[in-house]
């Protein structure tokens, strides 16, 4: 049967081996996400939530290593049923974890303005996630990069779709990073900072969008920041 848990962490501890020696990075954490809700994860910068939270997708930079600990993802089946993973013991290179990530499980990267790559269009970048995580063709993908552009507040999404990110503000490209993120339909979306960088009107404006996206769709938002006026 479905519970209302999505992920448990249990005594997270990831290590940075450097040549000065190793940095324990994440030491220890707990936490419980449920379906559908909220969760903030608030910190000063630097204490390794972000750490943390790449662990979700084994994504943890290349000298660090998960060193113990779960992250228990209780994934959907079917409306019925569920199996229980363990992503802190995946391959990071592996089948199973590549199914989730982008996919099941998406992250929101801190700072927009250098989240995506200058030598693709957005509609690429968008359209590569579509691709890999769907049977859609290329014309079905365009289609529903477009429509995403659109839900999230960015005008002329049949023009922009072809356009650098260079032409786009922060707060817009921000907006295409949250559409690349959904274009799967996650059941976890990770907002790692996702206004840092930009002005206070339109970090409101970003907050305001995300929980309306949340609520649509009827996701888990893990968010992290070290702003309580943003929580």
């Amino acid at each position: 049967m479905m519970s209302d848990t999505l992920i448990e962490v249990n005594d997270l501890k990831i290590h940075f081996f450097t040549d000065e020696g190793v940095v324990r990075a994440v030491d220890g954490v707990d936490l419980t996400i449920e379906r559908g809700k909220t969760l903030c994860l608030v910190g000063e910068s630097g204490c390794g939530k972000s750490v943390a939270c790449r662990a979700f997708l084994q994504i943890v930079h290349s000298i660090g290593k998960i060193v113990s600990g779960e992250i228990i993802y209780h994934r959907r089946v079917d409306n019925n049923f569920e199996e229980t993973i363990d992503i802190a013991h995946l391959n990071p290179k592996g089948r199973q974890i590549r199914e989730i990530r982008g996919k099941e499980i998406s992250m929101i990267f801190q700072e927009p303005m250098t989240s995506l790559s200058p030598m693709y269009t957005v509609g690429n970048q968008i359209m590569e996630n579509i691709l890999l995580h769907t049977n859609l063709s290329k014309e079905e993908a365009r289609q529903l990069c477009v429509q995403l552009l659109d839900q999230v507040g960015i005008p002329q999404p049949h023009r922009l779709v072809d356009e650098y990110p260079f032409r786009l503000s922060g707060g817009m490209r921000q907006r295409a990073m949250i559409a690349m993120a959904l274009s799967c339909n996650p059941t976890l979306l990770i907002a790692d900072e996702p206004t840092t960088a930009l002005d206070v009107t339109t970090q409101a404006n970003i907050l305001d969008l995300m929980r309306n996206i949340q609520k649509e769709y009827q996701m888990a938002l893990l968010f992290i920041t070290h702003d309580l006026g943003v929580v």
